[in-house]
């Protein structure tokens, strides 16, 4: 037994973000997996449609992974017809990911998927919109905290 209550599991902040991860990633994959993509395909595919044709560079730092892990995903995504991928004429470095005319297609599926999963939460729209806020100004608040020990880090 622990003698410290903040080393207790329902004490943990990591965990209860872990254990909330989880319940709603296997809500999408139910539904995801009827129009044959990911849940990381899924998130690729959204910053897609929010800011049409991107760098893998770009779609991975929107996301906040690093490219070589973005790479396998969209090479999966172009096998499907959902993306084309082109490199630069100038840097032949950066590849420029598009959307396919199948992959415009799927959004509105897509979009049906996100309110399904939305409505599982039983949060009301108020509720759902706070805690989402809230998480991701936890995410920029650390982002920032581990860019700074990072540097910290390099200067010593």
């Amino acid at each position: 037994m622990t003698k410290h209550k903040n080393l207790l599991l329902n004490n943990q902040l990591c965990f209860a973000l872990y254990a909330a991860t989880n319940s709603i990633i296997r809500y999408y994959r139910i539904y995801l997996n009827e129009i044959g993509i990911t849940y990381t395909q899924y998130l690729v595919l959204l910053v897609l449609w929010e800011n049409g044709a991107s760098s893998v560079k770009k779609i991975a730092n929107t996301l906040k992974l690093d490219s070589p892990t973005i790479t396998p995903i969209v090479q999966k995504l172009e096998k499907m017809d959902l993306v084309n991928r082109k490199r630069s004429s100038q840097d032949e470095r950066v590849v420029t990911v598009t959307l396919t005319k199948t992959g415009i297609d799927i959004e509105g599926q897509v979009a049906d998927i996100q309110n399904k999963v939305a409505c599982k939460t039983h949060l009301n729209n108020k509720d759902f919109n706070e805690l989402k806020n809230t998480l991701n100004k936890l995410a920029e608040t650390m982002a920032e905290k581990e860019h700074k020990l990072d540097s910290l880090l390099k200067s010593k």
